[in-house]
């Protein structure tokens, strides 16, 4: 049977949408054997016989000759096998093709359907694979609605044809931070899922990620490799602590990272809406690494734990204590995070009256 149209659609869906003609085909087939089966009880070898280069497609019910029918959906007789060829024999299998009006009936009811379902699946397959790729990257999107109900926030990512919907919900948000319809804002790619409503992509305004991947674009020595990020803690919205490393000796890594006047970390503090960032040498030396990362804290000496473990006792000035644990505790918080330890301070009149 002559099917122009929808062999016309399927090359005009390649050529402006890119979803390849077999695929879509693949799926037209499918559709066409289940409806068949569905009105034709019994019936379970159903083929379509795809022409591309005529547009025709046929479809066959295959049968197999036995002496006695026990099933008419999958068996026919001897005598009506010969009166079809002389050729056929017990065991042999028929292919009797469906009646034209008969499969143009399923075929128009069933192709529109499946080029529409097709499509749809091939696209969030195409929004899946483009944003697989993007993981553990910055995005920029456009805010296009805000849910007062949950506090989520819809983001238009990209542009024309390729743009796509992503949500960041309330607890990939800022704390304090406030956003309105219009604004455009950087996000970071945390995951994407696939689900049956199609691809979920999870971003963030939050994630570590995402002030990793600012001072990437912002530093050309990081982007270059010649400064490495080793280790980030961050409290959104708040503050971040950041140690870093030079793989050259006449480059001094925060020094870099700072920039001339301040202005490379002006830039990223501007992005993330004033979160204060805290940039430390990294050391090999955990005593060092720690005493780094309690900055702006002065340390008198570092006591790693004697069974080995990840532990440690740091001992401050008495006037620095409340520095070195900060509000809260934020500091230490974001120390012990940033190097892995767990770390214990103490005034320096403690150590003394020891």
């Amino acid at each position: 049977m002559k099917c122009d149209e929808i062999f016309a659609a399927l090359a005009m869906l390649e050529k402006e949408r890119g979803i390849s003609q077999t695929f879509m085909m693949d799926k037209i087939v499918q559709a066409l054997t289940t409806a068949y089966k569905r009105d034709h009880e019994g019936v379970e070898n159903v083929i379509v016989d795809v022409d591309e280069a005529k547009r025709d497609l046929k479809m066959y019910v295959q049968k197999e000759v036995v002496e006695e029918v026990e099933n008419p959906g999958t068996q026919m007789s001897l005598e009506d096998a010969k009166k079809l060829s002389a050729k056929y024999e017990v065991g042999s299998i028929v292919n009797l093709p469906v009646d034209n009006v008969e499969f143009g009936r399923i075929a128009a009811g069933n192709g529109k359907q499946v080029i529409i379902q097709g499509l749809r699946e091939a696209e969030r397959g195409q929004v899946y694979d483009e944003f697989n790729s993007k993981q553990h990257e910055i995005l920029t999107g456009v805010v296009t609605r805000i849910d007062p109900r949950n506090g989520s926030v819809a983001l238009r990512i990209g542009t024309g044809a390729e743009a796509t919907d992503a949500i960041l919900t309330a607890g990939e948000q800022v704390k304090g931070e406030t956003l309105v319809e219009g604004q455009r804002i950087k996000v970071y790619l945390v995951d994407v899922r696939r689900q049956s409503r199609g691809p979920q992509v999870v971003i963030s305004r939050t994630h570590p990620g995402l002030v990793k991947r600012l001072f990437e674009l912002e530093v050309p020595e990081i982007y270059d490799g010649t400064v490495e990020i080793r280790s980030i803690a961050r409290e959104a919205g708040s503050r971040t602590k950041m140690a870093v490393w030079s793989n050259d000796a006449n480059v001094d890594p925060i020094g870099a990272c700072v920039g001339p006047r301040g202005q490379r970390v002006n830039n990223i503090v501007e992005e993330l809406r004033g979160e204060k960032i805290d940039i430390i040498k990294y050391s090999d030396d955990p005593a060092e690494y720690i005493a780094a990362a309690l900055a702006p804290a002065d340390v008198v000496e570092v006591r790693m734990a004697e069974d080995g473990s990840k532990a440690c006792r740091v001992i401050v000035p008495d006037d620095q204590l409340s520095l070195a644990i900060g509000k809260e505790g934020q500091n230490a918080r974001l120390a012990a995070r940033l190097v892995g330890y767990k770390i214990d301070i103490k005034p320096k009149s403690y150590k003394d009256e020891e």
